[in-house]
């Protein structure tokens, strides 16, 4: 109730970045004064073998939301078991001129043009080596990945290395994002003549740490089995699926709405058919130590549990937590342990 109030505040108030803002300030107010540890008292989730991780539930925080890895302990404290931060680029960016993110109420959705804002790798590689130090008990730290919009495409591979090499000793898993419609010409490192030598160069960058490829919802069936044979091929430790998504499609918002809004992509509910189906056809073309983490539309307990009986490893949401509240994992874990 106390969050719908403050919602409801943000919504009439603050833009959508600005209350996005305000909503990490007051995690870290949380963390600080302990409260979101006690959100957690009493609940327990199952725990999750992995990729060679061990994570004590299923369910995390998407990339997206902790670009600069300022809360992940504090996210950790709310109930998720990993937090993928990022995407981080080798260069400090700014993105995209703002607004560049919109709020979709009647469909519990987001429309986003971020572009990879983030205050680059060797700046995210000292704060998590400075929070590894710290001693304090984290969630897996997963750090996602994405080429400066300064570095031409025929340079991405190098520039994607840097990253892995940088963020590598300070991460449990990398990402590497080749699905955000918001940097131009990205989706186009999805072709596998492209994606093949550039993931490669990451491999080679990050030792032993465990790699995914983050797809997007909008490539064909014939595209999802392509990136699980080069999966299998490359030895990744899996494929997250999937990004935001460039359609339209199946809105309930007004169309001149949505037109005005613009380019982005768009997260919530929407994608989860899309989701869904990515995720079937990729464990059936995939073997079972190659995991998949499924993400898009994932707002409930119910979700996530058809998920990882549908064969996901791992389920992670984002936007969910802008339109539920700081207590949306908590929900989400009780759920799971009912069940």
């Amino acid at each position: 109730m106390l969050y719908r109030i403050f919602f409801n505040l943000a919504f009439s108030r603050f833009k959508p970045e600005s209350a996005h803002h305000l909503g990490i300030f007051l995690i870290k107010v949380l963390g600080l004064t302990g409260i979101a540890r006690l959100i957690r008292v009493g609940v327990r989730t199952k725990p999750v073998e992995a990729f060679g991780l061990r994570f004590e539930g299923p369910f995390g925080m998407a990339a997206g939301f902790d670009k600069d890895a300022v809360v992940v302990k504090e996210l950790g404290d709310l109930g998720f078991s990993h937090v993928e931060v990022g995407t981080v680029t080798r260069h400090a960016q700014e993105g995209n001129p703002k607004p560049r993110l919109f709020r979709l109420k009647k469909d519990l959705a987001l429309i986003n043009r971020m572009g990879f804002n983030n205050q680059g790798a060797d700046a995210v590689a000292a704060r998590l080596a400075k929070l590894r130090a710290s001693g304090e008990p984290l969630p897996i730290v997963g750090v996602n990945i994405g080429k400066s919009k300064i570095t031409p495409l025929e340079e991405a591979a190098t520039d994607y290395a840097y990253s892995a090499a940088k963020l590598a000793p300070v991460a449990d898993y990398l990402a590497v994002n080749v699905s955000s419609p918001n940097t131009s010409g990205l989706r186009s490192l999805q072709a596998i003549d492209q994606l093949e030598p550039l993931l490669v160069a990451v491999l080679t960058a990050s030792g032993n740490k465990p790699v995914f490829v983050k797809i997007a919802p909008d490539l064909t069936d014939e595209d999802l089995v392509a990136v699980a044979k080069l999966a299998i091929k490359l030895s990744l430790a899996g494929v997250i699926a999937t990004n935001t998504t460039i359609s339209r499609d199946h809105l309930k918002t007004d169309m001149d709405v949505v037109a005005k809004i613009g380019a982005g992509g768009l997260s919530g509910p929407v994608l989860r058919t899309r989701s869904l189906e990515a995720l079937a056809i990729l464990r059936e073309n995939l073997p079972p130590e190659i995991a998949i983490i499924s993400v898009g539309g994932v707002f409930t307990s119910a979700d996530v549990k058809e998920r990882l009986d549908l064969g996901a490893s791992l389920v992670q949401g984002y936007t969910g937590f802008v339109y539920e509240g700081p207590l949306w994992a908590r929900k989400i874990m009780r759920g799971l342990a009912a069940n």
